[in-house]
């Protein structure tokens, strides 16, 4: 790809829109994971993935607030590289038996596509030195939420190779 990826905004507008759908998808996503482990009867990912829910809203209402928006920008006037947003679990990383050493794994990779995002946008010369500067001091957050999750992670043991092994599978009921 040339120097500007499709990803990346050509104006402080498009790029705070992008920050704020970025925070807007991940808190979404979150939501629903917290909702499918619930009904899995994994509430101690389901209270993680709640948690994480409420952070990436409240990035999401800082971002509001910084630009003075009542609501999120209309995501259609952009197109992420990915299906998703860089912050946004993918459906396929899920187990219902994960433990919270997984979701706090999925959540730091999450976190860490969001900070080379924003450190990609704070790279362009093409930009004002404004917008990099904005940029920069977004993926400075964004890894400082990295080094957050890893430290969270670090509490959880690292399951073992059958972690997901299941003697008594739910029956699927088409």
């Amino acid at each position: 790809m040339s120097d500007r990826d499709r990803n990346d905004p050509g104006s402080a507008n498009e790029f705070m829109a992008q920050a704020c759908a970025l925070e807007a998808e991940a808190a979404e996503r979150y939501a629903e994971l917290a909702e499918l482990m619930r009904a899995h009867h994994n509430s101690e990912v389901a209270e993680l993935f709640g948690k994480l829910a409420r952070i990436e809203g409240l990035h999401r209402d800082q971002i509001l607030e910084r630009m003075g928006w009542a609501s999120a920008p209309d995501p259609a006037t952009f197109r992420w590289q990915t299906p998703e947003g860089p912050e946004t679990t993918d459906f396929a990383d899920l187990h219902y038996l994960m433990t919270p050493w997984h979701a706090l794994g999925l959540a730091e990779h999450n976190e860490r596509r969001a900070a080379e995002f924003f450190e990609r946008v704070a790279g362009r010369a093409d930009l004002s030195a404004d917008l990099r500067a904005v940029a920069a001091e977004t993926a400075v957050e964004e890894r400082g939420h990295v080094r957050l999750i890893q430290a969270w992670q670090a509490r959880f043991p690292e399951p073992g190779p059958d972690w997901d092994e299941d003697l008594d599978p739910p029956a699927a009921v088409d």
